[in-house]
Order: C-alpha cells, then sequence, then structure tokens
C-alpha cells in the first residue's frame, strides 16, 4: 500500500566526505591511499609551501604512484582551475590531489569536478572547513569573493597529518576556530528559519548537532589547542579542535546551512584593507556582528570573550580596517544583502542599515 507523506514535511538530507583520517604521520599513507583511485596522481601544492611541501609529498608516493607535482598560482579562480584541469589532462591523471590552504584545496576539488575525477584533500592547516565539502569558493584574480560553486560529490577522501599542521602558525588553527564557530549560529538560524542548505533541503538533525558539538568542542578546547600548536605538539587538545575545526565544521556548514556570518565575510572581502587577513579572522567579525543583529547581548559577550582568548578579531581595525568610514561599511553591507545572498537564510528579514547598526558596533 502506498503510504502518502504528509505535506508539511520537507524532505531533508546531509552529506560527507566519503572518508576521513586524522593523526600524527598521515603524510605517510598519501601515496598507498592514492594509489586505490590509479596510477598516475595531478598533485596541487599550495604556493605558498610549494617548497616545504614538495619533497615530503613526492617522498610519500614513491613507488606506489606516479605523481606530478604542480604550483598552485595562489587564488582559487577560473583562469586557474582551468590550469590545472589543462596539466591534469595531459599528464594523464587519474586523480588529483590538492595539498595545502584551503583555496589550493578549492582549485583542484573544482578540477576533479571538471575532470570527472576523484579526489584527495590533503591539508596542511586547519584554517578553514573548506577540505570536507562539496563546494568552492571561487575568487576574482584580484582576491575579491566572485561565487560559490557546488560540486557534484564531497572529496572521496580527507588526509589530515596533524603534526604537519602544528608546524604552521597558530594563527591558522586560531583562524579555523573562527570559521568553526560561526557553524553552530549559522546552522540554528536556518533550522529556525527552514532555509535550504547546501543540498538545497532543509538539514536532518545530525547536521545541527553535529553544529552543536563543533562549538562546544572549540569552547572547551580551543585555547589549550593553541598553546600544543604553539609549542608544536599534536596534542589531544590539538586533535579535537582540528577535527572540529575541518570535519565536524564542513558537515555543519554544508548540511545545516549558511547564513549572516559568512554573508558578512563576502561583505568585507569587497574591502581592500581586509585583503591580508585569514578567511576565518573575518568570519568571526561576521559571527559577532550576526549576534548584534539578533540581539543576543548576553551571548554577543560570552563569544567576544572567547574570541579574545582564542587570538581572534573583535573589533574591525583588528581585521584592518582602522577607518571604518559610513562609505565603506555600505560596501559592505550591500554585498552582504544583494538579492539571494545566504544572510537572507536568517529567521527575520535582515537589511543593509541593519548590518551597517551592527558592525558599528564593532569599532
Amino acid at each position: 500500500m502506498l503510504v502518502r507523506a504528509a505535506e508539511a514535511v520537507a524532505t531533508r538530507g546531509a552529506r560527507f566526505p566519503g572518508r576521513y583520517i586524522q593523526g600524527p604521520g598521515s603524510i605517510a599513507n598519501l601515496g598507498a591511499e592514492a594509489a586505490s583511485y590509479g596510477s598516475k596522481a595531478a598533485i596541487l601544492l599550495d604556493n605558498g609551501i610549494f617548497d616545504l611541501l614538495v619533497e615530503p609529498v613526492t617522498e610519500a608516493c614513491n613507488g606506489k604512484i606516479e605523481a606530478l607535482g604542480i604550483r598552485h598560482g595562489g587564488e582559487c579562480s577560473e583562469s586557474q582551475i582551468a590550469a590545472l584541469v589543462e596539466a591534469a589532462r595531459k599528464s594523464g591523471a587519474d586523480v588529483i590531489i590538492g595539498a595545502g590552504g584551503g583555496k589550493a584545496l578549492d582549485t583542484a576539488k573544482a578540477a576533479a569536478r571538471d575532470l570527472d575525477l576523484p579526489v584527495i584533500i590533503f591539508p596542511t592547516i586547519a584554517a578553514s572547513d573548506a577540505p570536507c565539502s562539496a563546494l568552492a569558493v571561487i575568487y576574482n584574480d584580484d582576491g575579491t569573493v566572485a561565487y560559490d560553486t557546488f560540486l557534484p560529490r564531497n572529496p572521496d577522501l580527507v588526509l589530515v597529518d596533524t603534526a604537519l599542521i602544528t608546524q604552521a602558525p597558530a594563527r591558522f588553527l586560531a583562524a579555523g576556530i573562527g570559521d568553526a564557530l560561526a557553524t553552530f549560529y549559522e546552522a540554528d538560524s536556518c533550522r529556525r528559519s527552514g532555509a535550504r542548505n547546501c543540498m538545497t533541503m532543509p538539514g536532518i538533525s545530525i547536521a545541527h548537532e553535529i553544529a552543536r558539538l563543533c562549538r562546544d568542542t572549540i569552547f572547551a578546547h580551543g585555547a589549550q589547542a593553541l598553546a600544543e600548536c604553539d609549542a608544536n605538539t599534536a596534542g589531544p587538545a590539538l586533535e579535537r579542535v582540528v577535527e572540529a575545526n575541518i570535519l565536524l565544521s564542513g558537515i555543519g556548514f554544508e548540511s545545516g546551512g549558511v547564513a549572516a556570518a559568512h554573508a558578512i565575510h563576502h561583505g568585507l572581502c569587497e574591502l581592500e584593507d581586509v585583503h591580508h587577513h585569514l578567511h576565518g579572522e573575518k568570519v568571526a567579525i561576521g559571527v559577532l556582528a550576526g549576534l548584534k543583529l539578533h540581539g543576543l547581548e548576553d551571548e554577543f559577550e560570552r563569544v567576544r570573550a572567547f574570541c579574545a582568548k582564542v587570538r581572534l578579531p573583535v573589533r574591525l581595525a583588528d581585521i584592518g580596517i582602522a577607518d571604518a568610514s559610513d562609505e565603506k561599511l555600505a560596501i559592505v553591507a550591500r554585498r552582504s544583502c544583494r538579492p539571494g545572498e545566504i544572510i537572507h537564510n536568517e529567521p527575520m528579514p535582515v537589511t543593509e542599515d541593519m548590518v551597517v547598526a551592527a558592525l558599528k558596533t564593532l569599532i
């Protein structure tokens, strides 16, 4: 007998990476893991740490898979994606590997989509939740955000070497905490408004519980994780926070939904002032402004104190906007609130004037 679903119940869903492996020394498994997808790999290596990465990555692949190392150009732009597609196609690659920070990883994911090849993501910092997602943020070559592109599937494997992550400055880990901080607040807004996630449907309950666990983990372990990173130690707190920054935040934002914090980030990126600051640092400002939009003063004070404790910005000047003029704030607000932007996933209408007023409290 056909059972008719209640009309008021929406179809909901969540998405996840194919596999996730984390631990100190995991780079040693890269070649063997890649070989399960074919005999040739095109490896996009982050431009900023190419010289640091090329030898250990090549060594990890030796005797297991033929690998072509390619230096990333710096931005996840259409031109950089096309360049990787061409190089991988010429080399006859069976699998794409992205190694480095978020822009290199997003470039690898987008190129793998265009080539219809599996992709392995090997993050060397835990500065954002980009690694696990089926999303790439496409930038213009001048560093401004162009658009988000949704990919047909998540990475086939995300391999995280926490010993390598501890070699990066703790600022990157702090930025990842800033990105992860947004996960719960944005997913909760989407839950309340019924907004769609990255699958264009509301998230299932596990997505929101993962988002909550992400927040609780960074609140509990964030400061200690930064201390362990300062000591170049992959200790228990760092392991928990890396997992939260990359996996929990990745699943939480993608399956729970995004809203004001990242929309305000996009607006901030319109200003030249912020281009030397990290994604998660700007997102942290977006979280604080979002809490002001909601009028949640007690939570704002709690989150601001946490941000100060884990080395995240709490004022516009902290991300380079020393002169927060009305003109600059209007530029941010206009981009944040443009039609179709994710700020409209909030459970109440948000206007440009509201964003300007929220940002003014952070001067």
